[in-house]
């Protein structure tokens, strides 16, 4: 696995509160201050602000104005933050923030943000030039992997025969320790197989970064750091490695996308 790329230093900023002001500055983002934004490019907001640059030296914050009053949250709020710093990344590289930085307009977006934090964003924009996150994602065929454990585990086979006909109220310590030793399974299964994939891909990525199942027949769940050139030579190798997992796991690749599991701007 690669280190994740730290912005020390660097405070995300939160919700603006001033009831005085009706406008305030949502960051989503940093990137080189020559970075070509879409025209006419929405962000989040009813109504919705159009997104531009604050500039300062060699970067800019991506922003749109945003009514302070309303709460953020909304589910259409997160997609639209993500929606933007995705279309951003297919432009040149950026340092995505969390949702819900607002500060109160574009002065204190340079004085406390880009000024101080100049050459750290600077640095680490450097080092992401080219590069956008992947995930790869992946779901076992349960009938396939449940016939894995049954051939692995004579204890599982065993149960099985005795759970056979029997109802479930007369079975349910039975019921219950196999459901054990499936959950079980499926974790050192998904744990080898992930291993797996990341050997398959090596020279396809530069980091990875594991991310938690979302859902118990998960199989692999990991987010890639990759040069956007190679994303053909990274969708090949990821369709080879899985023409070996052909019905037992059905693969995915998602990107390109901003860098979240790599990029992290802490106090």
């Amino acid at each position: 696995m690669g280190r994740s790329t730290k912005v020390s230093g660097a405070s995300v900023p939160k919700q603006g509160t001033r009831k005085s002001q009706n406008l305030g500055c949502y960051v989503y983002g940093i990137v080189p201050a020559d970075t070509r934004l879409a025209p006419d490019q929405q962000g989040l907001g009813d109504p919705a602000g159009k997104v531009k640059l604050v500039k300062h030296g060699e970067i800019a914050a991506v922003v749109s104005d945003v009514n302070v009053e309303e709460p953020l949250g909304r589910p259409g709020d997160f997609l639209a933050h993500e929606g933007v710093l995705d279309t951003v990344v297919a432009r040149g590289p950026v340092l995505p923030f969390r949702f819900g930085a607002v500060l109160t307009n574009t002065d204190a977006v340079v004085q406390e943000l880009l000024e101080p934090h100049h050459d750290d964003f600077h640095a680490a924009l450097g080092e992401l030039r080219g590069m956008a996150e992947y995930v790869v994602k992946g779901r076992y065929a349960e009938r396939a992997v449940l016939t894995e454990i049954l051939a692995e585990s004579p204890e599982a086979q065993s149960l099985r025969e005795t759970l056979r006909g029997r109802p479930e109220d007369a079975t349910r310590n039975e019921r219950i320790r196999l459901g054990e030793i499936i959950t079980a399974s499926i974790e050192a299964k998904r744990d080898m197989d992930t291993r797996m994939l990341l050997d398959g891909l090596s020279g396809h990525y530069a980091q990875a970064s594991l991310r938690e199942p979302t859902h118990e027949w998960d199989a692999v769940h990991v987010a890639l750091l990759a040069k956007v050139e190679d994303q053909k030579g990274l969708e090949r190798a990821l369709q080879e490695f899985g023409e070996r997992w052909t019905d037992r796991v059905d693969l995915r690749l998602l990107g390109p996308m901003a860098p979240y599991d790599f990029v992290i701007a802490q106090a």
